[in-house]
């Protein structure tokens, strides 16, 4: 039997990668709603696979992260598909009984077409950062920086750090090609103080995401990282584990001294005061001359906070497996 109504039952609408080959997603959750894209094709491998929101966490099923802007696309499309069965269908019932005799009364039935359902077209948004992950090679992009992989929802934190800290070596590479000495030194600084930042930045990502972890939520979720022995000593209460038994103790002096050089350059110039002295127990170190930076003890440095990175990601991690 054929039906008057050729209205499907079902309606399936493609969503197209953007021209970089991504696809918008978006966290349903009311107070996260954060946009991301993924690369299909990318990633983990099978069936029913869950998708992680990379800014709150959530887990769920991929449709359920549909973007707003998709939706409204596929209800147009599926609204225009609709409208055109119920044309046909109107269509196969017109009809036209002309007028008979002089006096007749003719009827005729046509079915004229509004404009057709308009169709919500969309863009996917532009992003700040593309991440692949190195668990599992996914290509994802986020705003901001941090993030929990959409696929295997491991945290990027350290992929950063790590990623961040080449790029100081590189910058240090660089200083020792440049024969401006001002513009060699100005790059060993920078260098110096992008390792502080990098860490300072990670730290306190790791410990905000693993917050639940710590005696003390709260103080968890805004400890700082700028303080080297500040923050390994509240990491200490907070987490119940010393950082510091991850390197050996010229390490740690080294990298005492470091955190206090990138302070005199951030807030004095570069210039020595009695703060520093104290703090690093430096004995070539004058107050009121400049800070001397090197850059063999700046590689060193990189190396010793990669060793930090990877001991407090480590312990977090394996305090969240144990819950």
């Amino acid at each position: 039997m054929t039906r008057d109504w050729d209205i499907p039952d079902q309606i399936s609408v493609p969503i197209e990668a953007d021209e970089d080959g991504f696809t918008g997603r978006e966290c349903p959750v009311d107070k996260c709603q954060g946009y991301f894209k993924i690369e299909y094709g990318t990633g983990l491998q099978g069936e029913d696979l869950p998708c992680h929101c990379p800014y709150c966490g959530y887990t769920g099923a991929h449709d359920e992260f549909w973007t707003k802007e998709q939706i409204a696309y596929a209800e147009s499309i599926a609204m225009r598909q609709i409208e055109r069965a119920i044309i046909r269908g109107l269509k196969e019932h017109e009809f036209n009984y002309p007028a008979q005799g002089d006096f007749g009364i003719g009827i005729s039935m046509k079915v004229k077409p509004g404009p057709p359902h308009p169709i919500r077209h969309y863009r996917e948004n532009r992003l700040e950062t593309e991440v692949v992950c190195d668990m599992c090679t996914l290509h994802y992009a986020i705003y901001g920086v941090f993030a929990h992989c959409p696929d295997c929802g491991a945290h990027n934190s350290l992929q950063i750090l790590k990623k961040n800290l080449d790029l100081a070596v590189k910058q240090l590479d660089l200083a020792g090609d440049v024969e401006d000495k001002d513009f060699a030194e100005h790059l060993v600084a920078d260098a110096l103080e992008n390792v502080v930042s990098t860490f300072d930045g990670f730290g306190r990502e790791l410990c905000r995401v693993h917050a639940e972890q710590a005696t003390v939520q709260t103080k968890a979720e805004n400890l700082s990282f700028q303080n080297l022995p500040g923050a390994c000593a509240n990491f200490k209460r907070l987490f119940s584990h010393d950082l510091t038994t991850s390197i050996e103790q010229a390490q740690w002096d080294l990298a005492v001294r470091c955190f206090n050089k990138r302070h005199l350059l951030a807030h004095k110039m570069g210039v020595i005061d009695q703060k520093y002295i104290v703090a690093t127990n430096e004995a070539s170190a004058v107050v009121g001359r400049r800070v001397r930076i090197d850059v063999d003890e700046v590689l060193e440095f990189v190396v010793i906070v990669r060793r930090l990175g990877e001991e407090l990601a480590s312990v977090l991690a394996s305090e969240d497996g144990g819950r």
